[in-house]
């Protein structure tokens, strides 16, 4: 794993059970601290579900299937709201009180920062991405990032004063994005990000949107919502992907710590600052206590046995199942190739000679278990870390929570 940036994804911070039968309204009103609010626009996160409040500020989101929703609020010359609703067996009712946007009434003079257009670029490639659909993909509104880069810490923190507005030509999306931090780890190479998304159909000639729907079935298929939609509904195997475990383990190869720094101080007595400097010829002792050093601790082992999916998942409640597991997942996606970008991208994964060019992804638990919707959401996203395929692709090759296979939406 050496080298590879890994992605802590977190897209969808909440998410909607879409298999229950009964459906619900969220209904409300908005107004700041004096009046109602006519014209704000209200969305729901990860999805394509959204209305305008009519002249006394009040909306309506009709059908809405028992689960968790972020509701999303934007109004010009106000700060960009979200609010986590439960829908459990009744409508909700609410009333949002918007608050002024300081940094939009008010002129602000910014000191120009020279490193500021290297920042924006970095922030495109790790929340963007570099793939085909990447490239396809415009940022409109980069004015409303706010930079932070904690060179003691070695951390890149960014935020959003507004919504990101990013046009994807590929998939044929126009995405609102309210990020709610984004951080990249010089040191571990993590990348995370936080935020709820909503979704516009871009407007295209029947040949675009034939095109696009081909596009967004192969974004789809594979992806972290494919998987574990799947793996939820038990059809792990019939939707191409075969689950193996990667374990982590000393590296038999490496001598300990102790006995290396001692055999290269006793080497090196009385040559002080000179190590950087000697050459060896790969033969003599220094030279051997020196990779030995250089070897990594340890080795990462794949059991090629397919894991049992009823030890892997099991039922938390009506809406919810959970995944626990040691070590890691190694994901095979056996329906699609890999992109041939992918190679140099520097996320791709060693594998046995017989896997051939299939999609291969690398699950790890961050928190004690997984807990996963009918749809493939996440309840808590911080509970995964990605590398592989699924660290390769990010908001370019998103598409909505309500994407149905083959095109369809419901």
């Amino acid at each position: 794993m050496k080298g590879a940036v890994y992605l802590f994804l977190l897209l969808f911070c909440l998410s909607i059970n879409i298999c229950a039968q009964e459906s619900y309204i969220i209904s409300g009103t908005i107004k700041d601290k004096k009046e109602v609010l006519p014209g704000a626009s209200v969305y729901v996160s990860g999805y394509k579900v959204t209305t305008v409040t009519n002249g006394d500020g009040k909306f309506t989101l009709p059908k809405l299937a028992p689960g968790n929703y972020d509701i999303l609020v934007q109004m010009i010359g106000y700060s960009p709201y979200s609010k986590n609703i439960i829908i459990s067996n009744q409508p909700i009712q609410i009333t949002i009180i918007l608050t002024e946007n300081t940094t939009f009434l008010n002129t602000v003079v910014i000191k120009p920062d020279p490193n500021r257009p290297y920042y924006i670029s970095l922030f495109k490639d790790y929340f963007i991405g570099n793939t085909p659909n990447a490239v396809q993909c415009k940022l409109l509104n980069t004015e409303v990032l706010n930079i932070d880069d904690d060179k003691a810490n070695r951390l890149l923190s960014i935020t959003a004063s507004d919504f990101l507005i990013i046009e994807n030509e590929a998939l044929g999306y126009r995405l609102k994005y309210l990020l709610e931090n984004f951080e990249y780890n010089y040191n571990s190479k993590i990348i995370y990000y936080a935020g709820h998304p909503y979704f516009e159909e871009l407007k295209g000639s029947k040949a675009k949107q034939k095109k696009w729907a081909k596009k967004r079935e192969i974004a789809y298929n594979g992806s972290t919502q494919h998987f574990f939609k799947s793996l939820y509904h038990n059809k792990i195997t019939e939707e191409g992907f075969v689950i193996n475990k990667l374990a982590t383990i000393p590296n038999v190869m490496r001598l300990s710590d102790s006995l290396i720094n001692a055999n290269v101080k006793k080497l090196t007595a009385g040559r002080q600052g000179l190590l950087n400097t000697l050459k060896f010829n790969g033969e003599d002792s220094l030279s051997y206590w020196i990779r030995q050093r250089n070897l990594p601790k340890t080795m990462n082992t794949l059991n090629r046995a397919p894991v049992l999916i009823d030890t892997l998942v099991k039922k938390y409640n009506n809406d919810l199942k959970t995944m626990q597991f040691n070590d890691a997942l190694y994901v095979i996606y056996k329906n699609e190739m890999e992109d041939a970008s992918y190679s140099s991208s520097g996320h791709k994964q060693n594998r046995p000679l017989d896997i051939g060019n299939f999609q291969i992804s690398i699950l790890y638990l961050r928190e004690p278990i997984i807990r996963f919707y009918s749809n493939g959401a996440i309840l808590d996203p911080k509970s995964t870390l990605y590398s592989g395929y699924w660290g390769y692709e990010k908001i370019a090759d998103m598409v909505p929570m309500d994407y149905l296979a083959g095109g369809k939406i419901q």
